[in-house]
């Protein structure tokens, strides 16, 4: 099979084609004929060096797939030769055929193409655990989304708001803004000309969102804790700009706040099981009624995976870039 390879550490230059020996499906695992694979933060960061897969995973990227089952590992139950899937990996994903661990495969929904699928499981996996279960996000509370129109947080968007929440979000330019207000966002906040923690209080009257999703770590940390409401969760997914921060223990005293957070790579099979479970029970159905979607902004032929990563460390896009396998 045709697989992306990271030759070494570096730009996206170092991602380049090579023939792989097809994988085999162990045993709890399926074997899945790649339509289509979703790029992601993470990759990008694996093929800099800076984010190993983890033990037993495969060395080609890619974190999310769709396509179809190929052939199936032992010990598999409610899975068909045949069957639409799209799949959570932990790597593989960058290639025409990738193993996924039959718990963190789901249908694909119904009247959506495969291309459209492959940008489902790792944002909304990583939406929904980290929002709904960690930050237990209710109705008519407000979220703050930061990178509101990258993949997680269009995804984080729309799912808020359609699960009844009201959302705040911050972008890096006006188009970006208006984009994240059309899908739901009561407010965009251009982070480049605004201060969040002033315009959130301005929104919310003084009393702070409920819920932060926080992709940036760094300094944003004490602003997002100064941003919450009393009982507020700030739920922390990624440090893009840094893993330091100092906050003042005694606000988080007095305002009862909860500091959070998780990663989702290398947790076991049945957690991830877990989560697809709750993902195709709560969110299926407002994929398949159309209430939300992933947004596909750009895609790339499977060999062009160097000019995809491109794209992502430009941050000109908004929503997912996904590679086409065929």
């Amino acid at each position: 099979m045709i697989a992306i390879e990271i030759r070494e550490p570096g730009g996206p230059e170092v991602l380049v084609p090579v023939e792989r020996p097809m994988p085999t499906a162990r045993e709890g695992e399926v074997l899945v004929k790649v339509a289509a694979a979703g790029v992601n933060r993470p990759d990008v960061f694996q093929r800099r060096g800076r984010y190993p897969p983890p033990p037993g995973a495969s060395d080609i990227p890619g974190l999310e797939i769709a396509g179809t089952i190929e052939r199936l590992g032992a010990g598999v139950d409610g899975w068909q030769v045949g069957d639409a899937v799209c799949a959570l990996v932990a790597g593989g994903g960058y290639a025409e055929y990738c193993t996924a661990p039959s718990p963190q495969c789901l249908p694909v929904p119904r009247g959506m193409d495969l291309t459209t699928a492959a940008a489902i499981p790792e944002t909304f996996f990583t939406v929904w655990t980290n929002v709904f279960e960690r930050g237990r996000l209710q109705p008519g509370e407000w979220l703050l989304v930061h990178g509101g129109s990258s993949g997680i947080g269009t995804t984080a968007i729309q799912l808020a708001q359609a699960r009844g929440a009201r959302v705040v979000a911050t972008a890096g330019s006006a188009e970006k803004c208006a984009a994240c207000e059309q899908l739901g966002a009561e407010r965009a906040i251009n982070y480049r000309t605004e201060d969040f923690v002033t315009v959130v209080k301005a929104v919310t009257k003084g009393r702070g969102v409920d819920v932060v999703l926080d992709m940036v770590g760094g300094d944003y940390f004490a602003r997002n804790i100064e941003a919450l409401a009393v009982d507020g969760r700030l739920v922390e997914i990624a440090t893009l700009s840094g893993v330091k921060a100092e906050m003042n223990i005694q606000t988080i005293m007095q305002r009862r706040l909860t500091v959070t957070g998780s990663t989702l790579r290398a947790r076991p099979v049945a957690d991830k099981g877990e989560i697809a479970a709750a993902v195709r029970a709560h969110v299926w159905p407002l994929l398949e009624s159309g209430a939300v979607k992933p947004i596909v902004f750009k895609t790339f032929p499977l060999r062009d995976a160097a000019a995809a990563h491109a794209l992502m460390e430009s941050s000109a896009h908004i929503g997912k870039i996904v590679l086409t396998i065929w």
